[in-house]
């Protein structure tokens, strides 16, 4: 089953924790044992698992990514967003997700966050969730 989410960003920079409506999209399926595979099609997004229970996690890692791929004028890309399409390659667009007892597989900290990194933009991640 392929369930599609609509996300709209609000800025340039941005983390959004999918984690609840990646559940809720595990529980549409019926599916109880499997994998959820979730996927960005887009080359200035991305995806990442990582703690979900203090927000400063994920400003700090915000700021990192800005520190190693600074936007800037520096870059051969015309569009100027050369600093997102390396981030989005950083951390990647694909995550596998283990399903057990209707649920994604996750630790006791951590959520599936999506990456903006050249927004405000109209984004979709895509789940495609298979077992039984």
């Amino acid at each position: 089953m392929l369930i599609t989410l609509d996300i709209l960003t609000q800025r340039r920079s941005q983390m959004i924790d999918l984690t609840e409506k990646i559940r809720q999209a595990i529980r549409q399926s019926g599916i109880f044992t499997g994998q959820a595979l979730v996927h960005v099609p887009h080359t200035t997004a991305a995806l990442t698992i990582n703690e979900n229970a203090d927000p400063d996690v994920m400003h700090d890692l915000q700021e990192f990514f800005t520190r190693i791929a600074p936007p800037g004028d520096t870059y051969r890309h015309r569009e100027g967003n050369s600093d997102a399409h390396i981030k989005s390659s950083l951390l990647g667009v694909t995550l596998p997700l283990i399903i057990t007892g209707g649920e994604p597989l996750l630790g006791t900290w951590q959520g599936v966050f999506f990456c903006e990194f050249d927004g405000p933009r109209q984004r979709q991640v895509h789940i495609q969730v298979s077992g039984s």
